[in-house]
């Protein structure tokens, strides 16, 4: 699959319309489905799709789509929040951190086996590389004055735990890394502050995003 900057991957040598492929691709990694309950929603609307089939979509397409989402999300905030959880990666306890802005966009992940120093300075490098600007602060967990400031990154981890329940565990950590990497894209797309906004402006956000996923997926090119 070829994919270049600022288009929709290719869908050449694919039986399936990018419509479907892209469906499947948001239902797996907007919920916490696993491919064969994925297999089982698609069947339901008359599509024959085998759960194998959905495994390899989301890992061919579900990078191309975050890459593409990455692309057009606004500049950060200046408000960045630091975490870091345990993760289960095939039954060994690994680290999984991760940056959000203060509006909860995602900034990055890194999957790493140590909690330390070095790895929070590797974490950092990931993370500013390529950026021409600064956060004008920094949230972590590990400072007294930050205790009840960081819940914005402990609460962006929810969706992670949850699919990591419905996969029962993750398997390798380049694996994880490159799952996780285009799963907290998509998913946080899919999921802006709704206590902060009213019913309506929460149907045109979403309605707008709906239409990204569309341009991103190629499925709005070739309605």
């Amino acid at each position: 699959m070829r994919v270049e900057s600022g288009t929709a991957p290719s869908y050449r040598g694919y039986r399936f319309p990018p419509e479907i492929i892209g469906h499947t691709v948001w239902l797996y990694h907007r919920f916490p489905f696993s491919c064969r309950e994925v297999e089982e929603l698609l069947l339901e609307r008359d599509i024959m799709v085998f759960y194998e089939t959905v495994r390899a979509w989301c890992a061919s397409f579900g990078a191309a789509y975050a890459t593409q989402l990455r692309r057009r999300q606004p500049r950060p905030g200046d408000k960045w929040h630091l975490d870091e959880v345990f993760i289960k990666v095939n039954g060994k306890m690994r680290y999984l951190w991760r940056a959000v802005d203060q509006d909860g966009n995602v900034l990055d992940i890194l999957v790493q086996d140590r909690r330390d120093a070095a790895a929070a300075r590797r974490f950092l490098r990931k993370l500013l590389k390529g950026l021409e600007y600064v956060p004008r602060v920094v949230v972590t967990d590990k400072l007294r004055s930050s205790k009840y400031l960081n819940n914005r990154a402990e609460n962006s981890h929810q969706p992670t735990t949850q699919r990591e329940h419905a996969i029962k565990g993750f398997r390798s950590s380049g694996a994880t890394q490159r799952f996780l990497a285009a799963f907290s894209r998509i998913s946080s797309h899919f999921r802006p502050r709704r206590h902060l906004i009213t019913a309506s402006n929460y149907r045109t956000e979403m309605a707008e995003r709906f239409r990204t996923w569309k341009t991103v997926t190629g499925a709005l090119t070739t309605a």
